[in-house]
């Protein structure tokens, strides 16, 4: 059996914020989600915008702002993950890839944001190992992020995230707006860290692009996960999965039925 990496119990996220005068409104966009992840797979997040998705991210890696309230349980390999934790691990052991490319600093060359926190004396020899890996060349770190395309920023984010040691992934949206052939390029990257031994949780709504390295989709609505199953059970005419609602999800894609879903809005970009 594979070793368990993730696990979230009965999450809850909620934010306060004024109204009128001093009256303070409690918001709970995200309401008892379950999710698990084992080493050597690839869980899939699927859902439309503001379904919750990053917010689970975010609360993993505890940088949810501090007007928000978690209940429920994190636990990584076991252990409960608390602030102290996740603050120990993050960037070493737990790896996040953001969604957008601003998180690179405009500012600094990309060969030394990527040697940001490695050894000194290895710093140069890891970063140009990483660039080989990810499929960029050793001209590309003289440049800064305004002088490289959408994809080669992208597969730099993923040189400054996930490196040596790193046992759980979190990759959020990593795919919007690139050619197809680069695509294909993060996706096979996301596929090869599972097969590493890492556990990579991918938050996407484009489902099509997500099966195609995915093991098991979990779908999100509302702030709510509707349904997990294993990434066999999209097929044909969606007989296989559980819910009405990842069913009708399924069969309105373009690729199927094109059945008008109304207020979801989850497609292939």
């Amino acid at each position: 059996m594979s070793e368990n990496i993730l696990k979230v119990k009965d999450l809850s996220i909620s934010f306060s914020q004024y109204t009128k005068g001093i009256n303070i409104q409690e918001i709970t966009p995200v309401e008892s989600l379950n999710i698990e992840i084992n080493k050597g797979e690839i869980l899939a997040v699927v859902g439309a915008s503001g379904s919750g998705k990053s917010l689970l991210a975010h609360a993993i890696m505890g940088i949810l702002p501090r007007n928000a309230t978690i209940k429920g349980d994190m636990y990584y390999k076991g252990r409960e993950i608390s602030q102290g934790l996740i603050e120990k691990l993050r960037g070493k052991e737990i790896a996040f890839i953001p969604q957008s490319i601003n998180y690179l600093d405009p500012l600094m060359k990309v060969k030394d944001q990527v040697r940001i926190g490695l050894p000194k004396e290895k710093a140069k020899n890891i970063q140009e190992d990483l660039f080989q890996s990810y499929g960029l060349e050793k001209a590309h770190g003289d440049l800064y992020p305004f002088q490289l395309s959408g994809g080669m920023l992208r597969r730099v984010l993923f040189a400054t995230s996930v490196r040596e040691g790193v046992q759980l992934v979190i990759a959020d949206e990593p795919t919007p707006g690139i050619h197809p052939e680069v695509l294909d390029t993060i996706l096979l990257q996301l596929r090869k860290f599972a097969d590493s031994g890492m556990a990579v949780m991918l938050i996407t709504h484009d489902i099509i692009s997500a099966l195609k390295i995915c093991d098991y989709v979990t779908i999100f609505k509302d702030g709510e996960n509707i349904e997990t199953s294993s990434a066999e059970a999209f097929e044909g005419d969606g007989s296989k999965l559980k819910t009405e609602y990842a069913r009708l999800l399924w069969r309105s894609l373009p690729e199927n039925e094109f059945i008008d879903m109304g207020e979801f809005n989850v497609t292939r970009m």
